[in-house]
């Protein structure tokens, strides 16, 4: 527990500087991560059970990358409500259709989450089938994180941040404030077990369209919220690594979980179950590799240094490139 408190303390002295975290949060991302690792079977719980620390630790490397990598920030995200309205006909879910009638560049710009999460998972399915460690533990550990990011409403949505409606700083009030308060004490996270998905493609993009559709709940009900709370009622601050934090109050973030019905559990909840069924679709669509004989294995010294370095630039505050919560 102390552990994720630092981590989410860390999300909380960036997004009060003019750098700003994009995530669940690192505790939230941590956790799903986590909690997913349960819901494999025996024959994947030999190694992913031994190394579950790599796997929790290591979800919130692609937010870390966002500060250095040009083509990291779009693979968070995607502004559905840019293609007019639900079901969002207009686009195509294949990424070869979709270039062909958008182009590439103004794909990116809009984000590309559910093609990127695929292509994830065709680079973890060839992990398994060479018995690659490495490669295996990284790859499995950063689409947990693309995938956790998909059950995201404001991930889905133009408006990511209410920059739009004047609510700035409700993308880290409902994916890292809410968590760290009410999941230790409120989740559940016992779920049942991981299952495999016929056609990834479709899983994902109904995950996507599930979170475009909640987007305006997120934002108006924050927004009613607001009118029943004066600003001294609605904000409180807090000492945090020697900087006092400025942030949704106790009372507030309560009220807002309940006026939510639950919304962020069940999307966490969501995440964790598509998280383990995109690991076990992989392992079977490699044929079911006998793992046992990469328990022992470690990270390699490569992969050891080019993690010193991202945790390197990120440290050093590297303007981040992409989209930005403003």
């Amino acid at each position: 527990m102390k552990k994720a408190i630092r981590f989410f303390s860390l999300c909380l002295i960036f997004l009060s500087s003019h750098y700003t975290v994009y995530c669940w949060g690192f505790y939230a991302h941590q956790k799903i991560n986590y909690y997913a690792v349960f819901l494999l079977p025996p024959q994947m719980l030999v190694l992913f059970k031994p190394h579950i620390s790599f796997l929790s630790e290591h979800a919130i490397d692609p937010d870390k990358r966002r500060y250095a990598v040009p083509d990291e920030g779009p693979r968070h995200y995607i502004d559905m409500d840019h293609y007019g309205a639900y079901p969002y006909a207009a686009l195509p879910r294949n990424w070869r259709d979709a270039v062909a009638k958008f182009g590439k560049d103004s794909l990116q710009q809009h984000g590309i989450v559910p093609w990127h999460i695929q292509t994830m998972l065709y680079r973890l399915t060839d992990a398994f089938k060479a018995k690659n460690f490495s490669q295996l533990m990284k790859t499995g550990a950063e689409i947990g994180h693309y995938i956790a990011d998909a059950h995201v409403p404001l991930h889905a949505s133009s408006n990511h941040n209410g920059q739009f409606t004047n609510q700035k700083g409700i993308h880290g009030f409902w994916e890292s404030r809410v968590p760290e308060l009410l999941a230790e004490k409120e989740f559940n996270f016992f779920i049942g077990k991981a299952e495999y998905i016929q056609n990834p493609g479709d899983f994902i993009w109904n995950r996507v369209l599930e979170s475009a559709q909640a987007a305006d709940t997120v934002l108006t009900y924050e927004r009613e919220l607001s009118l029943q709370f004066t600003d001294d009622q609605k904000y409180a601050f807090e000492w945090r690594n020697g900087k006092t934090i400025r942030q949704y109050s106790t009372a507030f973030t309560i009220a807002y979980n309940k006026k939510l019905d639950g919304m962020i559990e069940r999307r966490m909840r969501q995440s964790i179950y598509a998280i383990a069924s995109f690991w076990y679709t992989a392992w079977v669509n490699a044929g079911e590799p006998d793992l046992k004989e990469l328990v022992k294995q470690q990270i390699s010294e490569a992969d050891r240094k080019d993690f010193e370095n991202l945790n390197k630039q990120w440290r050093s505050g590297t303007t981040m490139i992409g989209r930005q919560e403003q």
